[in-house]
């Protein structure tokens, strides 16, 4: 293992040991080996990053707009023209089929377009002779330096998703990535550098809990993003707000898809599938949870076993329709989970366990995994798997499942599948959760909307991206106005008074 590569830390523009000798793991999902290590850092390397980023905070506070944007144009040329390579990355890191991968990269290059219009999307207001000669106006001006602690399960997608509307908005950024697959962040940072982006201005430190409690305590670090599991979503929130920080902290999910009698059975099949499946599972967004609006909840599970059973699992560079888990110990506890089934009296559709790969035989598989009448008591229905495992729930009425839905504590995205104009107004307008698709199964917003979810789905109100992230990284000031003519002066003691 001491002859794999290492990837270092990304700091001030170049490569960077820091001083911390911790490593770990960075696995090939697909052969189950290890392919490289990972430095872990430590609080002074991590403090030394937040020191380049505060550096060099006020010349590009100052960069012009027109600068700033030519910078992040050529960033967003550089990345659509290389987005392949970065797709071949995040298939050897995290084991999602290059498809899959590609698609990450895309609805990521969505966000760097969104930040491209920063100059429009900062732009303040006026009011023009408030009081007599007196003008009132609003900056947007940035923080400072800002800290991102993302995900393995988007490794491109989600840093995407905040650092080029911070960059775009006069911030610096220090990017905490998982260390389960921390190539792309580096591959990204390099770009930007590549693209004109001063050195300091986005900086990448590896690392585990210690450079994340070290992030979320700094004195010069003024906002926290994070996308992550509802317990550490709940931790990151409470810590960062406690050391005064905007934390931005999404949680975790368990989405339902409603399905009422009248629907295409066929159309929904494909969904479920294509929501359930899709990166192994390992979504926020993944549709886990299906409740069928009796009678068809028969039909629609031999729609998905016929749909499973064409599905290929394999090395994702092979063109198959789905790859690996992350890492064993996630494939095994999601595993666990058909036990759980068959102990708590679900009837196991078609077992994950029994599928043959195309691939390494080491590789960390588990094929799609359907369970029937599943109770609603169950760790299975209760808990966010993570993995390809849809369980379907029984219903006898629209307001039973919306019921259903509305009584989980998660709140992140939801969907329902429906001819009836009618019933999909209603569900839209009472379900409670935070992003609804209409005969769409992962309702993720657009770029210029913004995304987050409800209950324990979003842990405070800043949402990712869109009008909430330009909000998220600027603050608003005021400035009142006037300037003097030489017969208004005197002196009044009372209370200032718009006249």
């Amino acid at each position: 293992m001491t002859d794999l590569p290492t990837i270092q830390h990304y700091v001030n523009g170049v490569a960077s040991a820091g001083t911390s000798t911790r490593t770990a793991p960075v696995y090939n999902p697909a052969t189950g080996t290890v392919a490289k290590n990972v430095l872990l850092a430590s609080t002074a390397d991590l403090d030394a990053a937040v020191a380049v980023a505060q550096a060099a905070y006020p010349a590009w506070r100052d960069t012009s707009q027109a600068r700033r944007q030519s910078i992040m144009y050529n960033f967003r040329e550089l990345l659509n023209a290389r987005k392949g390579d970065l797709a071949e990355i995040l298939t050897a890191e995290h084991g999602k089929v290059i498809s899959d991968a590609l698609g990450e990269i895309i609805r990521g290059l969505e966000v760097v377009e969104f930040a491209l219009g920063m100059p429009h999307l900062s732009k303040g207001e006026y009011s023009e002779n408030v009081s007599t000669g007196v003008d009132v106006y609003t900056l947007r001006q940035p923080l400072g330096v800002v800290g991102i602690i993302s995900p393995f399960n988007f490794p491109a997608m989600v840093p995407l998703w905040y650092f080029p509307i911070a960059i775009a908005a006069g911030n610096t950024v220090v990017l905490k990535p998982s260390e389960k697959d921390p190539s792309a962040s580096n591959w990204l940072a390099e770009l930007f550098t590549e693209a004109g982006l001063p050195e300091g201005v986005l900086n990448v430190v590896h690392g585990d809990k210690e450079a994340v409690d070290a992030l979320l305590v700094h004195p010069d670090v003024q906002a926290i993003s994070f996308v992550g599991s509802t317990p550490i979503a709940r931790y990151i929130y409470e810590t960062a707000a406690r050391h005064g920080k905007r934390v931005q902290s999404l949680g975790g999910a368990k989405n339902h898809m409603l399905v009422l009698p009248d629907a295409d059975l066929d159309l929904t099949a494909d969904a479920a599938v294509n929501a359930g499946f899709g990166s192994a599972g390992e979504r926020c967004m993944a549709i886990s949870v299906i409740v069928a609006v009796e009678p068809v909840a028969d039909e629609l599970i031999a729609k998905i076993a016929q749909r499973v059973k064409g599905l290929t699992v394999g090395d994702g560079t092979r063109g198959c329709d789905m790859g690996p888990l992350i890492t064993k110990v996630h494939r095994d506890k999601v595993a666990g989970y058909i036990d759980i089934a068959q102990n708590d009296g679900a009837e196991i559709v078609i077992d994950g366990r029994d599928i043959s790969v195309d691939g390494d035989p080491n590789g960390f598989w588990l094929g799609p995994t359907l369970f029937d009448k599943v109770s609603v008591d169950s760790a299975v229905y209760l808990d966010e798997i993570f993995g390809p495992v849809l369980s379907i729930v029984r219903v006898a009425t629209y307001q039973e499942g919306l019921d259903l839905i509305n009584a989980s504590q998660y709140g992140n995205g939801t969907a329902i599948f429906t001819n009836d104009g009618g019933a999909a107004r209603r569900f839209q307008n009472e379900v409670q959760v935070g992003m609804v698709g209409i005969n769409v199964p992962i309702p993720v917003p657009v770029a210029y909307h913004s995304f987050g979810g409800w209950k324990n789905s979003l842990f405070g109100d800043a949402k990712a991206y869109g009008p909430a992230g330009v909000n998220f990284y600027t603050r608003e000031k005021a400035v009142t106005s006037r300037w003097l003519d030489p017969s208004h002066g005197g002196i009044n003691l009372g209370f200032p008074q718009n006249q």
